[in-house]
């Protein structure tokens, strides 16, 4: 695999903190949590704002017709974009703790979205293993899918719509379940038990399997796993990567969103986010 990194865009174009990235109509699609917006960016380096929210996002996709589902992260509210206008489609604040994590919407304009069990405010309150994983469908209903979730963060399902991989940060572990017709998970299993140097944060899927996730705590910022946790390949950036997703014509351009911190007053002071490009050899499968 060629490993030449690129930067295709920087904090110079208002970037603050980059996340939940997925390819859609030949642009890549982002939230960009800390500027409280969902932007694109093509493969020219332009960025465009896609729509400006009233609250911090995440637990972002975009179902097959385009339409935005997004979170409200800390009032745990699921919103769509109807037209112009942000409409609220789910309240799943009492189903969910703290904060929302990653979230995917799958073939049918559903959304799985997780939460956060720890208040990354405060570094010294001690993680809880209460964090789930919320299904939210279209007409507006919520349930609790999966529990006792070590933070469950970037999520992915397979080519043939069978399979959900979350990636438990907490956990350092990928587990994966199947998925019922109506949206439900079953038979809970790892997937990868990975190193403790290895912390999943966002994910995504090739063609081949694998998964790649990235680290931000890590010595390596990026990893590529194989069901079972062999680690195939390993991606440095120059500073810490949060989020991956594998786009372009071929999807072969495997996009890291980075940043120099996640935390929320350094951003504000020194924002650092960055867009990095690899090109690789096996191209992106599944959702998103």
């Amino acid at each position: 695999m060629t490993t030449h990194i690129k930067t295709l865009v920087d904090s110079t174009t208002g970037l603050k903190f980059t996340e939940s990235p997925r390819w859609y109509n030949g642009k890549l699609w982002f939230i960009d949590i800390h500027d409280k917006r969902i932007k694109t960016v093509d493969l020219s380096g332009s960025v465009e704002t896609a729509l400006e929210l009233p609250f911090i996002p995440n637990g972002f996709g975009l179902t097959p017709e385009g339409i935005i589902l997004v979170g409200d992260a800390f009032q745990r509210q699921i919103y769509r974009r109807a037209g112009a206008v942000l409409q609220q489609m789910a309240d799943i604040s009492d189903l969910t703790q703290f904060c929302l994590s990653d979230g995917i919407v799958d073939a049918q304009g559903r959304l799985y979205v997780g939460d956060i069990g720890y208040n990354f405010l405060d570094p010294a309150a001690k993680p809880v293993e209460t964090c789930v994983i919320v299904l939210v469908c279209p007409d507006g209903r919520a349930s609790v899918v999966a529990d006792k979730l070590f933070f469950p963060n970037g999520i992915v399902i397979t080519p043939d719509g069978r399979t959900l991989i979350v990636g438990e940060t907490l956990g350092h572990r990928l587990t994966a379940f199947d998925i019922q017709e109506d949206g439900s998970l079953s038979n809970r299993r790892v997937w990868a038990q990975l190193p403790t140097s290895v912390g999943p944060d966002g994910i995504c899927l090739d063609a081949e399997g694998a998964v790649w996730c990235a680290n931000p705590e890590g010595e390596d910022s990026v990893v590529r796993v194989r069901e079972g946790g062999e680690i195939t390949d390993q991606i440095k950036v120059d500073t810490h990567a949060y989020a991956v997703m594998l786009g372009g014509p071929e999807r072969r351009h495997l996009f890291i969103c980075a940043s120099g911190s996640h935390d929320p007053a350094e951003i504000q002071r020194n924002p650092s986010a960055s867009f990095q490009v690899v090109e690789v050899d096996v191209p992106g499968a599944g959702i998103p």
